[in-house]
């Protein structure tokens, strides 16, 4: 069963040029077995019938492999994956079951990350073969998206750890036409698992490190040296100029400025109209003046999610040098109960004239997003606008995290985007916007009012910010306050800040580069 290796080895890590990384694993292509394999990740389709490279270690192991397998089928059939020692040649092998039909990208992705959620901290510096034969796809290069979820599940936050893993090793990837699969991951899907990661590093931070100034500064060093790349940072002093008195109110109660940064990416023609994507970026969120109880306040640490997944989006399209033009916007702020900090009923002045009366200072993100998203539309003119935001409780109790909300002004918009999401494996769904969730936010004493009567909360967020974009401009706002922090881990994140959002919205910029060039 053992071959020489006549092939070229190709050695592929993600190396964020940022402090914040911890993901040790390399991950290497090769295209034929190498002498000494002792360690190995076997994907089959059926526990009792071996076929192809399962047989061949069958026969290695004298049957042993079948009838481990077998007995392990009959006695614990919902178990379909079994970690064995001592069989053939392997000092240790993981078998994988998985379905016989035709795999999606998403679930070559569900299949990478199994092997790194059973290979936790078990590497210790080894190499694992991985032997996908029995893998059928709608996707080519089969191995780079099983590499893809391997390096999405395998991720870990351990910068504060003083005991922390250091879990190195090779995950090696094996195949026929492996050559595809090394250029698709590459070129391609290692800079989507690095805009991934660069989401969770920033979102998993402490508010003490991570505040309006130090995002920027972040965000800055892991752009350093990509090309067409222009980044703008507007400060206290420019947004006085512009008069965004709702992003400018949200940070006065914080020692720390709020600050509006702009990364532009030119992948297409100048004269193309991009795309702009608009993220929420609440550093730290006690809730102002309406301050948030105690209980799970910690996670608001992570309140800056959607600016956090539209610099990791960008990050990752211009890596693989998208063809199209993109602008991204992060709103940051910290909102805190300092002594200069907006009250209940007090008014703020927007940059588009449109005042607002403050009900709940804790309905803050819609507040930094109505300038942001407005300043957006005057300054670039983009063909389509996407705003993200961890917005609402009302969006994680209405669809936990199984699914995003999505809301839009056209019915035809939202099934488009639900197809992106099961493209991606970041699944959204509907919720309405109806013109009575815009009276419900008309003020007394001011143009609108930040906050409506009760419920539904998840669209009478989408209404506030709605009455910021242009009424013939593609829209759509994405409420990930369900999605973005994990409590259970799934195939591809671990427990922890998902970073939500950046497979969702690489999705879209695909589509519409694709669009665009058509």
């Amino acid at each position: 069963m053992s071959k020489k290796i006549i092939s070229i080895t190709f050695i592929i890590s993600i190396c964020i040029t940022s402090k914040l990384v911890f993901a040790n694993a390399n991950i290497e292509f090769i295209s034929t077995v190498p002498d000494e394999t002792n360690h190995g990740v076997l994907f089959v389709t059926d526990f009792s019938n071996l076929e192809g490279q399962a047989k061949e270690i069958d026969q290695a192991s004298n049957g042993l492999l079948g009838k481990t397998l077998k007995y392990h089928s009959e006695n614990t059939p919902n178990q379909h994956y079994l970690e064995l020692y001592a069989i053939a040649e392997f000092d240790k092998l993981v078998v994988i079951e998985h379905s016989d039909s035709m795999l999606s990208k998403v679930e070559l992705n569900n299949l990478g990350g199994k092997i790194a959620k059973i290979l936790n901290n078990q590497l210790n510096g080894n190499q694992f073969i991985v032997y996908s034969q029995s893998i059928n796809a709608d996707e080519a290069a089969i191995e780079a998206h099983l590499a893809l979820g391997y390096k999405l599940r395998s991720y870990q936050f351990n910068k504060y750890k003083s005991n922390a893993s250091n879990d190195t090793g090779s995950i090696i990837f094996v195949g026929d036409d492996i050559e595809v699969s090394r250029q698709v991951y590459q070129n391609d899907l290692a800079h989507l698992a690095e805009g991934v990661y660069l989401t969770r590093n920033l979102s998993s931070e402490p508010g003490k490190t991570i505040y309006p100034q130090s995002f920027v500064d972040e965000v800055k060093k892991q752009f350093k040296g990509v090309k067409n790349i222009d980044i703008d940072v507007l400060t206290l002093r420019d947004m006085k100029k512009r008069n965004m008195g709702a992003l400018m109110g949200v940070g006065k109660g914080s020692i720390h400025d709020p600050r509006l940064l702009v990364i532009e990416y030119s992948g297409a023609d100048k004269k193309q109209q991009p795309i702009a994507l608009v993220g929420k970026g609440i550093t730290f969120d006690t809730g102002g003046i309406s301050l948030k109880q105690n209980s799970g306040m910690w996670a608001m640490k992570s309140d800056m999610a959607g600016a956090a997944a539209v610099a990791g989006s960008i990050y990752a399209a211009a890596k693989r040098k998208e063809q199209i033009n993109i602008v991204g916007l992060m709103a940051l702020a910290e909102n805190m109960p300092g002594p200069e900090a907006i009250r209940p009923g007090d008014v703020l002045e927007t940059m588009k004239g449109t005042t607002i009366e403050i009900l709940s200072t804790d309905a803050e993100g819609r507040l930094v997003l109505a300038d942001a998203v407005y300043y957006a539309q005057q300054e670039f003119n983009p063909k389509m606008l996407l705003n993200i935001a961890t917005l609402t409780g009302s969006a994680a109790r209405a669809l936990s995290d199984e699914y995003a909300v999505v809301i839009t002004r056209d019915w035809e918009l939202s099934v488009e985007m639900m197809s992106i999401g099961k493209q991606s494996g970041e699944h959204v769904w509907p919720l309405p916007l109806h013109p009575n969730h815009f009276k419900q936010i008309s003020s007394d004493i001011a143009d609108i009012k930040n906050s409506g009567a009760g419920n539904p909360g998840a669209s009478i967020g989408a209404a506030v910010i709605g009455t910021f974009i242009d009424d013939n401009l593609p829209w759509v706002h994405l409420d990930i306050a369900g999605v973005d922090w994990l409590s259970e881990s799934t195939d591809t994140t671990p427990i922890g800040s998902s970073g939500w959002g950046v497979r969702f919205m690489t999705e879209l910029i695909r589509r519409e580069a694709k669009q665009d060039s058509n």
